[in-house]
């Protein structure tokens, strides 16, 4: 089969079904596996060249809802009648749930219950170690600095933070991204700060410019020094490698 993959989460879920081989392109922002950077790029994901996409002669075009805007790729490619799967997920449980989607279009849906399941596994593994904690710091997530977003209740990075024995303070927003302020999160008074701008790598995130923000010096997490720079790669895309960011989280906050 040839696939196209038109959202850096699709490739990666590729990469988990160790399927990159089929993959004859990708959109410009699949920056993993490192093999996947010498594919042809079919442009960043709100802007895919569909042109370019039915060049490649897809047999299935890994399409994604995960950021608004995504919606006229999939008016391109009812247009030129190419066939794709859309994945959006918000949660852990539909992650799996795509993983084995994916394996079922691919036609290896044995191997798609497979890594499902050693997926859910590691998930579980890290629920019981969790339970027996006591002592539960809280985690703010900065997705983007101004306007401020942060995940609510309805997204993986709150599980995430559960699975790590912590808790999102805006976990009682029952939506997937919050738009609050500076004052709000001065409020919540977190124990963790947890920089990762969509789309901006760790190298160009500053924390100076956060600790500076009105009042924020008072705040737990800037007095005791826990405020963090992460891979946003790890944490903002729906996909396996949420479970490498849940590791590396698990390091950075115990």
């Amino acid at each position: 089969m040839r696939i196209v993959s038109i959202c850096p989460s699709n490739t990666e879920i590729m990469d988990y079904l160790g399927k990159t081989d089929l993959l004859v392109g990708v959109d410009d922002f699949s920056d993993w596996p490192r093999s996947v950077l010498d594919l042809p790029k079919v442009g960043p994901d709100l802007s895919i060249d569909m042109d370019k996409v039915a060049t490649l002669k897809p047999d299935l075009v890994l399409a994604s809802l995960s950021v608004p805007g995504m919606e006229k790729n999939i008016v391109a490619l009812d247009e030129r009648k190419l066939s794709y799967i859309i994945l959006n997920p918000n949660s852990l449980d539909e992650i799996a749930e795509d993983i084995k989607k994916v394996g079922a279009a691919l036609k290896c849906e044995e191997l798609g219950e497979k890594k499902a399941n050693a997926f859910y596994a590691e998930i579980e593994y890290f629920r019981e170690k969790a339970f027996v904690q006591t002592d539960k710091p809280t985690l703010y997530w900065e997705w983007w600095p101004k306007p401020v977003f942060t995940p609510g209740s309805v997204n993986w990075l709150t599980e995430i933070s559960e699975l790590a024995g912590a808790e999102n303070v805006f976990a009682n927003e029952n939506i997937a991204s919050v738009q609050t302020d500076w004052d709000d999160v001065k409020a919540r008074n977190p124990d963790h700060i947890c920089m990762v701008w969509v789309g901006v790598k760790e190298d160009k995130m500053n924390p100076q410019l956060v600790i500076k923000r009105p009042g924020w010096d008072k705040m737990k997490a800037i007095q005791t020094g826990n405020i963090h720079v992460l891979e946003e790669s790890l944490f903002c895309r729906p996909s396996p490698r949420l479970l490498e960011g849940l590791r590396k989280l698990v390091e950075t906050i115990w």
